[in-house]
């Protein structure tokens, strides 16, 4: 039985839409893949500038960086391909700033990251990603909430494990009005960075002065201007 004609035709003009529609698609990307990864780079740099201001350190903190160890992923939660950020000044090692995924969020998985001074207080926490509920828990986003600069400061020595909770449990952090499982999330996951930062601190900082072999202020701003 013979096709018909019209069908024969639309069929054809079907496929040659197809692939003139993937030709666009394939030169966009290319003509914006650069453009793109330009500005996931300075998304990057802009929430890590958040936590350790730029007089603080003189190093490249996107390039400066230490590869998560497999150990890691069970105190830092389902992270891949992760780095840890090194900050220095002066080439002395100022903090680091791990990555992590909050798992137990009200709506999943909550990305975020810590930076941890050498001292071990923390010098700031921002949260990445979420999907948590708008006007509820979105408040852990510093756009919508001062909430999470609350960790300023804090560390395993002058907040104990206990207090490492929302005050409804019994710790020393706000929840939020109809949100508890939110903030209580952050909050649990940041005491695991502080705890992974503490049982791998002398590794972890030794690992950062081996990759400082030729890390000076004169490098980092060749690198900052690749």
């Amino acid at each position: 039985m013979k096709m018909p004609v019209s069908i024969g035709k639309n069929s054809l003009l079907l496929l040659l839409f197809a692939l003139v529609t993937a030709g666009i698609l394939a030169t966009t990307y290319e003509g914006t893949k650069e453009k793109i990864s330009i500005e996931e780079r300075k998304a990057a740099q802009k929430a890590l500038l958040e936590i350790i201001p730029q007089s603080r350190f003189d190093n490249d903190i996107l390039l400066d960086t230490i590869t998560l160890p497999e150990s890691a992923r069970d105190a830092l939660g389902k992270i891949s391909g992760e780095n840890i950020y090194v900050a220095r000044k002066n080439n002395s090692i100022v903090a680091v700033i791990v990555p992590a995924v909050a798992p137990d969020g009200y709506n999943g998985d909550i990305k975020l990251i810590t930076g941890v001074n050498t001292d071990g207080t923390i010098a700031g926490v921002r949260v990445l990603t979420h999907k948590e509920t708008p006007g509820l828990g979105d408040k852990i986003d510093i756009k919508k909430n001062q909430w999470i600069t609350s960790f300023f400061g804090r560390s395993l020595q002058n907040t104990s494990d206990d207090n490492w909770n929302v005050k409804k449990n019994g710790g020393e952090f706000d929840q939020f009005t109809g949100a508890t499982i939110t903030p209580r999330a952050v909050v649990k996951q940041v005491h695991k960075i502080l705890q992974f930062v503490e049982e791998h601190q002398k590794s972890l900082f030794t690992q950062a002065k081996l990759n400082n072999v030729d890390e000076t202020p004169n490098n980092a701003e060749k690198a900052n201007k690749q």
